[in-house]
């Protein structure tokens, strides 16, 4: 019975916005789930489910993993919406970015887990990617135009 109660769960909050506890217990019960607020909020630990912020600005429940993705995505918005230029120097990248926005866009970088990027570092307006083998610079250069659109 837990484990379809889950499963249910599961399937509920990412078909649904679901706010608090009482929304999701209600929603349970209205699937034909008897359970209490207590049940619903033990089921919620044990899923590890977070609450995170949706795109009208209110709460949901979502799993880690939505969440995470969620968290990526509006760093790769932020990449995409800041970086102003981008050149390449030896195993380094060097990117210029709008003012207070370089650490976001780092952040994306560090995100997408290219395994030919060592780290990054950022500053306020500029990041400094540091790449394995100098002869995959130029792809990433690449890489990083195509997500901005090929603009310099």
């Amino acid at each position: 019975m837990k484990a379809m109660r889950h499963a249910m769960i599961l399937e509920i909050i990412d078909t649904m916005k679901i706010e608090t506890q009482e929304e999701l217990a209600a929603e349970l019960r209205r699937r034909g789930v008897n359970v209490t607020q207590a049940t619903v909020s033990r089921d919620i630990k044990e899923l590890r489910l977070l609450k995170v912020l949706s795109e009208d600005g209110s709460y949901r429940y979502a799993t880690a993993e939505r969440a995470e993705k969620g968290v990526n995505d509006r760093f790769i918005r932020i990449f995409n919406e800041s970086i102003l230029s981008i050149a390449g120097a030896g195993n380094l990248i060097v990117l210029k970015t709008l003012t207070g926005s370089a650490s976001a866009a780092a952040e994306a970088i560090d995100g997408f887990q290219w395994p030919e990027i060592i780290g990054t570092i950022a500053g306020d307006n500029t990041i400094l990617v540091i790449i394995k083998n100098i002869e995959d610079v130029d792809d990433i250069i690449g890489r990083f135009h195509e997500m901005i659109g090929n603009r310099k």
